[in-house]
């Protein structure tokens, strides 16, 4: 019997302008943090135009959650990667962000203007809703193709746990359930069949791996010197010349220094590093007050792009009190752009230069049981964002809760907002029951949530 990679048609070739629309489609609809983003990914990516497998996907994803910085760009750096080389790792990751750029530039100058982000929370509440269906699909199906092993359901459910209410750190959890893989790998399943089974698959890029066509993917040290030269070269020229130009104790060196520092140390998504930017931008900086930070993290969460964008609204304050020489607003934009290219600059070394050796170990039996473990975790580590999401859509407050070693969010039931939870419901039937497209879905909810909020003042 077929399965169903063999039974479905072959994928045809897609040239770098197609895939430069579909990445910049991606950008402008990532909505929902990283797990809303992985989604439509995994959505548009793997189930509707077949680009990638499943495996290859989460071999993919497993390597990105391990690296500093936000995920979900590094997973589209390094699917452009495996398609079109370097062009298409840089245009996949720059579309990837641009847009959230564009957004959050463009609010944080409403926001200094008039002082007034309801509005925009008005225009996007109905989109939380829609995300939030994204995400539980996404759970269901990476879930159902992930899980395939009683041990594996029950690596997912230890690390949601961990990750939830027990607050681990992510890398302990990574670590955990690589050590968990190797002492099951006689379990997990072999790296010969995981190669047959790309070599028969309905997948662009696994059928043409299985051919030999992407010589791009074995290691070559010379080109990963000149690749690690040349990011590191464009990662900290613009710190310099900022240094230069304005002073090293100027604003713009001192944000440049600050975020090309956290770029490093944010393992384990935005939430676990924005503390510390929140803590730092507020009481050691001083560059915005502990309330604007909450109206920065707002609109972050609810704009297209991935939610350490955050920090180019710190940028964008930061400059704006003290512009030097410049224009108040010149130097707000020059602020925020600096501190977006330190944060996401990084994230094309780590892949760039890491990718082609990921790819070169996953015929390694050791290495594909350990990263079976890894995947299984991070479903439970999406669970745990998607869960996190839910609440704070459908819940306008929360308060937190401690019991023993757990620590988490307890919604209060008191603040349950019946029109998001309605939209969210709604929304899941349109995509689950209905098989609606994303876009519809995303515009309809938008739309009513637009109307709702505007009808209850």
């Amino acid at each position: 019997m077929a399965t169903a990679a063999e039974a479905a048609p072959a994928p045809r070739e897609v040239t770098f302008a197609e895939a430069t629309r579909v990445w910049a489609k991606i950008g402008w609809l990532g909505f929902g943090g990283p797990a809303g983003q992985i989604a439509l990914m995994h959505r548009e990516l793997v189930e509707r135009r077949r680009w990638i497998s499943d495996a290859r996907f989460l071999h993919a994803l497993n390597y990105c959650m391990l690296l500093p910085g936000p995920e979900a760009q590094q997973l589209a750096i390094y699917i452009g990667w495996l398609l079109h080389r370097t062009a298409g790792g840089v245009i996949a990751g720059s579309l990837f962000v641009l847009p959230g750029v564009i957004v959050i530039g463009a609010l944080s100058w409403l926001y200094v203007a008039w002082q007034q982000v309801n509005a925009v929370a008005a225009v996007f509440f109905g989109l939380k809703a829609a995300v939030l269906a994204i995400v539980v699909e996404a759970v269901l199906r990476i879930g159902r193709r992930a899980l395939r092993r009683r041990w594996q359901i029950g690596v997912a459910a230890a690390a949601f746990v961990g990750i939830y209410f027990a607050k681990v750190p992510f890398p302990l959890i990574v670590l955990g359930a690589a050590l968990i893989g190797l002492l099951l790998r006689r379990h997990a399943p072999p790296a010969a069949d995981a190669a047959s089974a790309e070599a028969n698959s309905a997948y662009l890029i696994d059928r043409r791996i299985a051919r030999g066509e992407l010589a791009h993917l074995a290691p070559a040290r010379r080109r990963t010197l000149a690749t690690a030269a040349i990011c590191l070269t464009l990662w900290f020229a613009p710190v310099g010349a900022a240094a230069l130009a304005f002073g090293r104790s100027s604003v713009f060196a001192e944000l440049g220094v600050f975020f090309s520092q956290a770029a490093v140390v944010t393992f384990g998504g935005a939430y676990a590093v924005l503390a510390y930017v929140a803590q730092q931008a507020v009481e050691t900086h001083h560059w915005l007050a502990p309330g604007e930070m909450l109206d920065g993290l707002a609109l972050a969460e609810t704009t297209p792009g991935p939610l350490i964008m955050v920090v180019q609204f710190v940028g964008f304050l930061a400059a704006f009190r003290q512009p030097g020489a410049l224009d108040p607003l010149a130097a707000a934009a020059l602020g925020a752009l600096l501190v977006s290219w330190v944060t996401f600059a990084p994230c094309f070394l780590w892949v760039l230069v890491g990718a082609p050796y990921i790819e070169a170990l996953r015929s390694n039996r050791a290495l594909n049981a350990a990263l079976s473990a890894v995947t299984a975790a991070i479903v439970g580590v999406i669970l745990n964002l998607s869960v996190w999401f839910a609440v704070h859509a459908a819940f306008r407050r929360v308060a937190p809760f401690a019991f023993g070693p757990l620590r988490f969010d307890w919604p209060v039931w008191t603040s349950l907002d019946p029109l998001a939870l309605l939209l969210a419901a709604g929304a899941l039937v349109a995509m689950l029951r209905f098989r609606l497209g994303m876009g519809w879905t995303l515009a309809g909810c938008a739309l009513l949530g637009a109307i709702g909020t505007w009808l209850r003042g």
